[in-house]
Order: structure tokens, then C-alpha cells, then sequence
């Protein structure tokens, strides 16, 4: 017998057998479909950083993978905002909260502050905290720029800013290893940018390629800095 469905209602009768179960839809147009996607993924990103945040406390999640998974979260938490919310008001992200029951104060502060606790509370060795404060700002570039062409905004003069502002970035990690290829990409996409309008989109293929390199860029990135 098939499972039921995710969402149902259950009806008991007076006589104490079940009747039958039913569907409940949640949405009936792509806009509410869109919505509870939205709601879904925030939710989602404030449970994941209360784990990440309790792990981190507990030693169960050294730093140098906690940093960077901390401001991924962050930069999507900030993506999920713009999609919900008028303003980044905190009040929107605690009103969520209380309706949908979410004990998670620590990580929603976490999210709001923007800043991981490695960089806030000083855990880093001195030497390292510049190229590490670098390396954060590189992963909001990296989900921004993504995010970017996941929500179709894709008009040149936008995505070639943001490819800009993440090449200058990585540019000023001086231990990114020679085998790197994440700056040749970006170079040649801002090279193929350039010979555009600054009012022209990107078709379909060059969306999709562009996701394709730099997520390929954003794992070859985090991954040289937790072989460290």
C-alpha cells in the first residue's frame, strides 16, 4: 500500500474507524507555491545554523570548516530575506519565528550579525584572521553572484559588478594555490562580459554555464582552505 501523502487530514468517525485521508494543498497558483518554497527555505537556514552554532560550541565542528559553512548560510539567509520581506528589519525574521515556533535565538542573532563567531569573538590565530575575514567575504560574493542567476537577474551591467567585486576579492588571497582556476573563469566571463551592452541579459546557456563555473570556482575555493 502507497505511503500517504506529506500534507492530509484525518477524520475520525464516531464509530472509531479512520475515514479516509485526504490531501491537504497548501497552495493552488506558482505564487503560493513560490511562497511556501521561500518560508521553507528560511526555515530551513535557521535550523541549520542552530545545529552549526551548537556543534561549533560543543568542539564538534572545528573552525575552519565552521567559518566558512557560517557564511554561507548567512549570504543565503540574506538572499531569503530580500525574497520575504519588505526591509531587513529584524522584526519580520522574529515575528517568523514566534508564528512558525522556532526556538533559535542564538542563530537568528548569528544571521543577522552577518559575521561568524570565529571573526567576531577573535578565534582566529592574528595571522590568519585578515585572509580568513577575505576568504568570508569571497563566499558572500560567491552565493550572491549565484543567487543572482538562480532569480534571473541576469542583465550584464549586474552580474558583471558582481563578477568584478568577487575577482578583486580572491585577488587579495595571496595563498590561493597556483592550480586555482576559479580567477581564469571569472577573468574570461567578465572578458566575454565586456565585449556586451550593459543593458543586454544572458540567454539561457551562458546562465547555466556561468552557475556551472562558478560553483565548480566556490568547491575548488572551500576546499583549498579546509586542506590547510
Amino acid at each position: 500500500m502507497d505511503a500517504p501523502p506529506s500534507y492530509y487530514r484525518a477524520t475520525s468517525l464516531s464509530s472509531g474507524v479512520q475515514a479516509p485521508q485526504h490531501q491537504i494543498k497548501l497552495s493552488t497558483t506558482a505564487k503560493e507555491r513560490e511562497l511556501y518554497d521561500n518560508l521553507s527555505d528560511l526555515y530551513s537556514i535557521i535550523v541549520t545554523m542552530d545545529r552549526l552554532e551548537k556543534a561549533y560550541i560543543r568542539d564538534s565542528c572545528p573552525a575552519k570548516e565552521y567559518t566558512p559553512a557560517c557564511q554561507k548560510l548567512i549570504a543565503q539567509f540574506k538572499t531569503s530575506q530580500k525574497l520575504l520581506f519588505p526591509t531587513e528589519d529584524p522584526s519580520y525574521v522574529y515575528d517568523f519565528m514566534q508564528q512558525y515556533r522556532l526556538d533559535c535565538r542564538a542563530a537568528v542573532d548569528r544571521l543577522l550579525s552577518g559575521r561568524p563567531a570565529t571573526y567576531v569573538h577573535g578565534h582566529m590565530e592574528a595571522h590568519n584572521q585578515g585572509t580568513t575575514e577575505t576568504a568570508v567575504e569571497c563566499t558572500t560574493l560567491f552565493i550572491t553572484t549565484m543567487d543572482a542567476l538562480n532569480l534571473k537577474m541576469v542583465a550584464v551591467d549586474n552580474i558583471q559588478l558582481l563578477l568584478q567585486d568577487l575577482l578583486d576579492s580572491l585577488n587579495k588571497i595571496s595563498t590561493l594555490p597556483d592550480s586555482y582556476e576559479g580567477k581564469q573563469k571569472i577573468n574570461a566571463w567578465l572578458s566575454t562580459l565586456a565585449r556586451m551592452r550593459a543593458s543586454d541579459e544572458l540567454d539561457e546557456d551562458q546562465v547555466r554555464q556561468m552557475h556551472f563555473d562558478l560553483e565548480s570556482a566556490f568547491s575548488s575555493f572551500t576546499k583549498s582552505f579546509k586542506s590547510r
